[in-house]
């Protein structure tokens, strides 16, 4: 199985692993499923880290976490292509819940566009899934 995971379990796998739960696990620890981040999601990282807002007790420097995310976690980052950007141009978004965050739009769009199920926290996500998200909530 290919797996996108959202930048939320990222933060929860390197910062506070207790967080995620026993089924998500599985999933990370298959050997048969690959695990991807979108480069959305690093952008998203490196953002709240030289705002120091976020793992930067962890590491020096931006690069230092992206390798780790790489080397030490195994995670292949995926570019953000053209398909994906024109899934979002024609995502319909959730605006009963006020989901505005274009972050989360590209996440979604990647997970579409690659036919990848996501994995994510977020609550607003569910709404997704009329468009073609298929979705493992936590």
């Amino acid at each position: 199985m290919r797996t996108l995971i959202d930048t939320c379990v990222v933060i929860d796998w390197m910062m506070n692993d207790e967080a995620l739960e026993d089924g998500v696990w599985e999933i990370i620890d298959d050997p048969e499923n690959r695990i991807y981040i979108s480069a959305e999601t690093v952008r998203e990282l490196v953002v709240n880290f030289n705002s120091k807002k976020l793992l930067n007790k962890r590491w020096k420097t931006a690069k230092d976490m992206l390798c780790t995310i790489e080397d030490e976690y195994g995670l292949e980052v995926l570019p953000v292509t053209r398909n994906v950007v024109a899934t979002y141009t024609s995502l319909q978004l959730n605006e009963a819940m006020e989901h505005y965050a274009p972050s989360d739009h590209i996440i979604i769009s990647h997970a579409i566009t690659e036919r990848m199920t996501l994995i994510s926290s977020d609550t607003k996500f569910p709404f997704y899934r009329n468009q073609g998200l298929e979705l493992i909530e936590y």
